[in-house]
């Protein structure tokens, strides 16, 4: 069975998606591999990506990663969630908080407390029970585990960082583990006559890679996984019709905010995420509703600090390969699909396909069984993203012809169910591994003015003065701690002051 196993993996492609998976490859399989790494300076990144999910923090962890350490290298930040603004009406605000809202009783979750007690006149916004949201939209931040003097959660966080630097941080790091990166720009794929599998890569300086396992990375080129074998893509651009993206950095004015913002246009929406550095900025939107000039001008006139630099254009077209596997080539990162990054999930789609890839590693014989099971867990991660993002556009209530064509469009089975539940019954459930949760479901849901006119039958075993008395006590211990956690400058200035890394432990 040893003789059977794999020992040779290329990686084509740098930038966050090929690092990733060297740094993590390196790790977890170092020892029985020979990992190499193809990159050229030639050809740029998209390197927009720069807002994160909590779950890049077990990603983190798996490669060995300093937390402090990580956050002076990338320039990164902190987040605590996303606010969207002008997405069900112009003018309305809410917050995807991540962690834990209120507290769960007799078996049903915090929420339908609260559908009850927002019924009755008892319950502030959903927003207020949110540890996370509360301390957010104070400027705050520390690493608080759990609440004090309660059984509540605490902080639960992911980062903001600069996309280039970390591809660097995790170069250094799997280059230190044995990945070898070889410069170059591939001319020619070279594939087995019999099985159609990839044999090897040829370089412009004419150098011939071989490898046994082939990781694509090359972005929406897809040099691999699409251009040699021609795998075909799965276009959801009529769910999704934004096509188009000017990104430009701005320097910082003010205080970092511990969120990604999202802001509603008339045709796509603005992103601000914040660096120690600058502050990252992007306008995504469809060009069959507005043009390019248009969409700039918006940006421009949008963004809170001076540009430095002329802004990019980036274009994209929603969707994923018809197999993320095939053959012996894997694809990761834009090579596999693109989501726009509404809920910050891109690099946590990289994180996830190199977890699926590590789950179901290959031997020699590439089993079909694997590879088919790998692209259905793939494919089911893909579309349930894919849903909740849909459910952003067609949950709204502006008027722009763009809006109003997302409203009224039919949408996929899997989201017209989860949606037609909710407002019947006030219950949203989390299927199988799907990445969001029932809580952010319902923040989304309520925060787009989706709202059921019931509740659990459970929700009713509180009097009105009980149900009052339980939610006014969760406010003031979530509300408590807040004014004593440093800004999320300070906090930012002690790590970059400290002389030696202090770890996550306290995390």
């Amino acid at each position: 069975m040893s003789d059977n196993r794999l020992r040779e993996v290329v990686i084509v492609g740098g930038g966050t998606a090929g690092w990733m998976a060297a740094a993590a490859l390196a790790a977890t399989m170092g020892e029985q591999l020979c990992i190499r790494l193809i990159e050229s300076d030639e050809i740029g990144i998209v390197g927009v990506g720069e807002a994160t999910i909590p779950a890049i923090r077990l990603f983190n962890g798996l490669v060995g990663i300093d937390e402090d350490e990580f956050i002076r290298a990338t320039q990164g930040s902190f987040k605590l969630g996303i606010e969207f603004r002008n997405w069900g009406r112009i003018g309305d605000s809410y917050m995807h908080a991540f962690g834990q809202i209120g507290q769960s009783l007799d078996l049903i979750e915090f929420w339908q407390y609260w559908l009850r007690g927002r019924h009755e006149g008892v319950a502030g916004p959903l927003g207020h029970y949110s540890f996370n949201e509360t301390v957010a939209r104070d400027g705050r931040f520390a690493r608080v585990p759990r609440i004090p003097n309660s059984q509540l959660d605490g902080l639960s966080y992911a980062f903001h960082f600069d996309a280039a630097l970390y591809a660097r941080f995790l170069r250094g790091r799997a280059e230190r583990a044995g990945v070898v990166r070889t410069e170059g720009r591939i001319t020619q794929v070279n594939r087995d006559g019999e099985s159609g599998f990839v044999r090897s890569v040829t370089l412009a300086s004419g150098e011939e890679i071989g490898g046994e396992l082939f990781i694509d990375c090359s972005g929406f080129r897809g040099l691999l996984i699409e251009q040699a074998l021609e795998t075909g893509y799965v276009d959801w651009s009529h769910w999704l019709p934004c096509d188009r993206a000017i990104a430009v950095p701005t320097a910082n004015a003010g205080p970092l905010r511990p969120y990604t913002q999202s802001i509603a246009h008339p045709a796509g929406w603005q992103w601000r995420i914040p660096l120690q550095h600058r502050t990252g900025n992007g306008h995504v939107f469809s060009s069959a509703w507005m043009d390019e000039d248009e969409a700039t001008r918006i940006l421009l006139d949008t963004v809170e600090g001076e540009p430095l630099a002329e802004p990019r254009t980036i274009s994209f077209r929603t969707g994923m390969r018809q197999q993320a596997w095939n053959r012996n080539v894997i694809a990761l990162g834009l090579a596999s699909g693109f989501l726009e990054p509404l809920e910050s999930t891109s690099i946590h789609l990289v994180q996830n396909g190199i977890a699926r890839l590590i789950s179901h590693f290959p031997d020699r014989s590439f089993a079909q069984v694997n590879i088919a099971a790998y692209n259905r867990r793939i494919a089911y991660d893909y579309e349930r993203i894919r849903d909740f993002i849909i459910l952003h556009y067609t949950a709204n209530q502006r008027d722009e012809p763009f809006w109003r064509h997302l409203r009224e469009m039919d949408l996929p089975d899997s989201l017209r169910d989860k949606i037609e539940l909710f407002k019947a019954t006030g219950r949203v459930f989390r299927e199988q591994e799907e990445l969001f949760t029932e809580v952010g479901w319902f923040q989304v849901l309520v925060g787009q003015n989706i709202l059921p006119e019931t509740w659990h039958p459970l929700a009713d075993v509180l009097t009105c003065e009980e149900l009052a008395g339980f939610l006014a006590d969760l406010r003031t211990i979530i509300t408590a701690p807040v004014s004593r956690l440093p800004s999320h400058d300070q906090f930012l200035a002690h790590l970059r002051a400290a002389t030696q890394p202090q770890g996550a432990s306290a995390a």
